[in-house]
């Protein structure tokens, strides 16, 4: 199957969401018809059921969301939504992954990160915290109807506390001490590719320095995360790329070296293999999104 890729930079609804990470749409028949057919997305999608119901097919599970659950669909999780009931309301939420959540599972919140797309492709609070979270996506959403550069920096902060409490809620609901699984592989895994990544890049070598196999280790990675060892490599690649495009003053050689490449055009063609643009393409549209 040749499955179609959303990007959220076609994503066009208005002038301003050519300078904007994320977007806000009603949930309704009109706009979860795009996703009617299996598909991935290049962000992250956040839906929230106010009314109504309907089914998410996540990779090969299928989520019934109905009144006051949450899911979020990370980048690259092949799914599709269908029979929508009439009464259905709530919010769409799609955001970039670059200044939003790419820091929040690291380091010292590394232990949150087990099973965590699984856990959060569908999600249930309480009645009390559902409408605490509602109150966010009001502040975003208003955001987006009218944004300015100080209030897309609210934004971002909005969409990160949306995300530690449901994060939160679910380590609540699915401890991580108490999980049988090989979570502290995955935890090990992301830790040492945090350290190594500007020199280390194959998949053999972080596997040999945990003492696991290959597959054993991509095995861990796809059932954590929901992406294979490699892809979350170069992943995390992608996200020092586009920080430094964006926050850094350095060359585009001196990024090229400083991430172990061995030389710009090795940087140019690792960008262009993953998003089918140059860096001076990239730094620019990041340039515009954030900066303008």
């Amino acid at each position: 199957m040749n499955l179609k890729r959303l990007e959220i930079k076609k994503n066009i609804q208005k002038a301003e969401d050519k300078n904007l990470s994320f977007r806000v749409f009603d949930l309704d028949t009109k706009h979860i018809e795009p996703y009617s057919n299996p598909h991935k997305k290049d962000h992250f999608c956040i839906i929230i059921v106010e009314t109504g119901k309907i089914d998410l097919q996540i990779e090969e599970k299928m989520h019934h969301l109905k009144t006051g659950k949450i899911s979020i669909i990370f980048p690259e999780q092949i799914h599709s939504i269908s029979n929508p009931t009439e009464d259905l309301t709530g919010k769409i939420i799609l955001f970039e992954e670059v200044l939003f959540c790419s820091d929040i599972l690291k380091n010292e919140l590394s232990a949150y990160n087990v099973n965590l797309s699984s856990n959060l492709n569908c999600t249930v609070l309480p009645a009390e915290e559902f409408e605490r979270n509602n109150a966010l996506v009001m502040n975003i959403r208003n955001i987006y109807n009218k944004p300015s550069l100080i209030k897309k920096e609210q934004a971002r902060f909005y969409i990160k506390i949306f995300l530690l409490g449901l994060i939160e809620s679910i380590h609540g609901q699915h401890p991580v001490l108490h999980q049988k699984t090989n979570q502290h592989l995955y935890i090990d895994f992301k830790k040492l590719l945090n350290e190594q990544f500007k020199k280390e890049r194959t998949v053999q070598y972080y596997a040999a320095n945990l003492n696991v196999t290959s597959k054993k280790l991509n095995e861990t990675a796809k059932k954590h995360c929901g992406e294979t060892a490699i892809n979350a490599i170069h992943n995390r690649i992608l996200i020092e790329i586009k920080r430094q495009l964006l926050f850094s003053d350095l060359s585009h050689k001196e990024i090229a070296f400083d991430l172990g490449f061995s030389s710009p055009s090795a940087l140019n063609k690792f960008v262009r293999a993953k998003l089918k643009e140059t860096p001076t393409e990239l730094q620019n549209e990041l340039a515009q999104i954030y900066n303008a």
